[in-house]
């Protein structure tokens, strides 16, 4: 029996993309799904070139001009032909090899060339093909490929300016989940489509066998002794400024050290950086970036805290938080247009979100209340005061039922109206 087939809201859009007579880089953490979107939107009669096995791996390093050899035996009348290679970073000289080929004749082959790391191939100076290339990224579900129970198309639209391009709902979404399994168990479609007595032991797994496979693997660090000290610290100092010098004391590792540890998290797509608003008329805010897992339940695992709802139950806001702060940044990644920042003074006033795009700025605070109120428009209200040529309005995420005005110029938002 097959398993059942789930919508990814980018398909669409990257099969347009994938017919077009470019090289594509297709990037994202492991278990993604990036592999079987691709095995689904590619033609049975693609070549499939498969390196996390073993034996495919070894001979292409020590031969990779046998890839060369294996697309010049294709056909040469038929033309278009993909060829994917998965896993593309443990072999980096496939890229030469793919550039050689595609300047020979850009029509002859479609290489679709997919991996789930950017350090080794940073690192070896890998060539990422410019001016031949699309890059694309896929990341773990977002909102409309995971819906809430019994969610539909609001019956008035989300007033937030960040609309999805097309029919933001999935004709065949993943299972729906309530807002505290998504703080509990995060959004990789593996972990969202399996059982759940399972989902506690599949992001265990994920957080101590895929990390160091692809660590030691591919020799990322010299110190994986270090590297399992930094690992747990950090997950748990996720959605806070980052702390340099206090994570490098706990552990007895240097900062720098620490930072490249950081930096390896973001190269393998499991972390990212939300950066100070810069362009703040105040003096005293402060400059230092946030860092966010990509995902929930891989940062609970890589904690060490086995995921489950009583984690959630024991402090939710938090991790509320840094769930709306990774759903607004995926969306931006998908629609290629924007940035996100926060904005904290020195006195302890923050705006959690600001996200920038065509010129205008929109504030975003994100409460687990019920209830929002005028306090907790306080920081938006100053915010939009400061910057009134950028901005129209303020928005509190929470789980109001119904979009609500708490001020003339803030709105609050249900949450499944992201």
């Amino acid at each position: 029996m097959s398993p059942p087939f789930y919508d990814r809201w980018c398909a669409e859009a990257l099969k347009e993309k994938l017919a077009r007579p470019f090289v594509h880089i297709i990037f994202g953490a492991r278990q993604t799904g990036k592999s079987t979107l691709l095995n689904a939107l590619l033609p049975p009669e693609a070549l499939r070139i498969n390196l996390a096995d073993p034996e495919e791996r070894s001979r292409l390093l020590a031969r990779p001009g046998e890839f060369l050899q294996i697309c010049r035996a294709l056909p040469p009348e038929d033309k278009g032909r993909f060829v994917f290679v998965d896993e593309v970073q443990t072999v980096p000289a496939i890229f030469d090899a793919v550039q050689s080929l595609y300047d020979s004749d850009p029509e002859r082959w479609r290489f679709v060339l997919c991996g789930s790391s950017a350090r080794k191939l940073r690192r070896t100076g890998a060539n990422l093909l410019p001016g031949r290339s699309f890059l694309h990224r896929l990341f773990p579900l977002v909102l409309t490929e995971h819906p809430s129970p019994n969610q539909s198309p609001p019956s008035v639209p989300s007033p937030l300016p960040m609309t999805w391009i097309g029919n933001p709902y999935s004709p065949h979404p993943f299972p729906p989940w309530d807002m505290e399994e998504r703080l509990a168990y995060g959004s990789l479609p593996g972990v969202v489509a399996g059982a759940e007595s399972d989902r506690g032991e599949i992001l265990k797994a994920y957080a101590v066998i895929h990390l160091e496979e692809e660590i030691r693997r591919e020799a990322l660090i010299r110190d994986w002794g270090a590297f399992v000290r930094f690992l747990p610290l950090a997950a748990l100092e996720a959605g806070q400024i980052m702390n340099y010098a206090g994570i490098a004391q706990e552990t007895g590792i240097s900062q720098p050290t620490v930072k490249s540890y950081y930096q390896l998290l973001e190269d393998m797509f499991l972390g990212l950086r939300i950066p100070a608003f810069s362009r703040s008329q105040r003096k005293n805010v402060l400059s230092t970036p946030k860092f966010l897992f990509a995902d929930l339940g891989v940062r609970h695992a890589a904690a060490g805290i086995l995921p489950s709802l009583d984690v959630v139950r024991a402090n939710p806001g938090p991790l509320f938080e840094q769930w709306v702060g990774v759903e607004l940044w995926k969306r931006i990644q998908y629609l290629g247009d924007g940035s996100l920042s926060y904005l904290r003074t020195r006195q302890g006033a923050e705006v959690d979100y600001i996200i920038e795009r065509q010129g205008r700025l929109i504030p975003i605070e994100v409460k687990w209340t019920v209830h929002p109120d005028r306090h907790d428009a306080r920081h938006l209200l100053t915010f939009l005061k400061e910057h009134p040529e950028q901005t129209e309005k303020g928005y509190i995420i929470c789980r109001c039922p119904r979009p609500m005005e708490i001020h003339e110029r803030v709105i609050a938002l249900p949450w499944q109206y992201l």
